[in-house]
């Protein structure tokens, strides 16, 4: 199986009809769920999916929710982004995640690579997401 870092079609055409809303007051609630190597996660992503997803102490199904930062722009690019999120107390291995829209159907934003597998044992597994800014957000449009 393979998990490939990607925003996914589904999305891009989503945000086209006005199914997601990453206003930080009064947004949509975006999660983000872990997932083993053993997922298979890419651009034809549609919703979140239990397959392949983590299980270990500390770690629920279906992750976390995550705080959105408002979107903002600059120059031509417009972003969004959201704080950074952990798991306390936690044992388990993630190669990768899904960033979901759970109030619209759990459809998917994005998938994430970390590159290789990822160990947590009796700790702190978090996922910190890049500043937001034009040239690094989490998700960029120019």
């Amino acid at each position: 199986m393979a998990i490939t870092q990607t925003l996914c079609v589904s999305f891009k055409e989503e945000l086209l009809e006005a199914k997601h809303n990453f206003s930080a007051a009064g947004g949509s609630t975006f999660k983000i769920a872990l997932y083993s190597s053993s997922a298979n996660l890419d651009a034809t992503t549609t919703a979140y999916t239990a397959t392949g997803e983590v299980v270990g102490t500390g770690y629920t199904a279906g992750g976390a929710t995550l705080t959105n930062i408002s979107p903002s722009s600059s120059g031509t690019v417009a972003y969004a982004d959201f704080a950074d999120v952990s798991w306390a107390a936690a044992s388990f291995t993630a190669r990768g995640a899904l960033i979901y829209n759970s109030s619209a159907e759990n459809r998917a934003v994005m998938v994430l690579d970390f590159g290789l597998d990822r160990t947590v044992t009796a700790g702190t597994f978090s996922v910190t997401f890049p500043t937001a800014d034009s040239n690094n957000a989490i998700i960029r449009i120019s």
